[in-house]
């Protein structure tokens, strides 16, 4: 029987969380664990339900949605995060991936994507929407000093960790790798394992972000 996914939804608005909700129990293989209004009842919510996934919003009272989403990844057994916002300057995106988000979706994605980030995001695949990616981009390209530390930072891979970095970067799943790069998937894993301890980073979303600071994806 395949693993059910454990969603917690984070937003001040009733009703999006009562939209989000239904839309998610109603989806085979995922379900709804808890909700909290602000990013404190988040981390108790957490403790109390255990999810894999967090759906969090950014501006909340009390406990905004990257503070919270910093405290939640910094633990031993952290649970992936999906910032899920109205709110999508440049600064907001770029705190919530370097606070450990896995991804990052606007309010009006549709509901079919959402249940898609749900998926790949518990199966340690980060995503962005396509425009946010497109930024992202544009601002690395904008900021030399990014570009050349992120350089220099991924110069310290092998060629073979640099290569799993890139595909990472390009949004493949761990089984996409295997089939470009002719590996095993526990090798991709261990690869993967390996660049996050060799960077001192997070998550996959992170090693993209480092690649898009560079320039290479």
């Amino acid at each position: 029987m395949a693993r059910v996914i454990r969603v917690l939804l984070v937003d001040d608005d009733a009703l999006v969380r009562a939209g989000l909700s239904m839309m998610l129990d109603g989806t085979a293989g995922i379900t709804v664990v808890g909700e909290a209004s602000n990013g404190q009842e988040a981390i108790a919510a957490t403790d109390a339900h255990a999810p894999d996934v967090v759906l969090m919003d950014l501006r909340m009272p009390r406990v905004d949605g990257i503070t919270a989403t910093r405290r939640l990844r910094a633990r031993a057994r952290p649970p992936e995060v999906i910032v899920l916002t109205t709110f999508d300057t440049d600064e907001n995106i770029l705190h919530a991936l370097r606070a450990g988000a896995s991804g990052f979706l606007l309010k009006d994605t549709s509901p079919a994507l959402i249940v898609e980030a749900v998926t790949r995001v518990a199966a340690g695949d980060p995503i962005l929407s396509p425009g946010i990616t497109r930024r992202l981009v544009e601002r690395t390209l904008a900021h030399t000093d990014a570009y050349e530390r992120a350089r220099a930072v991924l110069a310290t891979l092998t060629p073979r960790e640099h290569e799993v970095a890139l595909a990472i970067a390009r949004g493949r799943t761990n089984a996409d790798i295997a089939t470009e790069l002719a590996m095993g998937i526990t090798t991709v894993k261990s690869h993967v394992s390996s660049i996050l301890t060799k960077l001192d980073l997070d998550n996959r979303t992170q090693i993209a972000l480092l690649a898009h600071d560079a320039g290479l994806a």
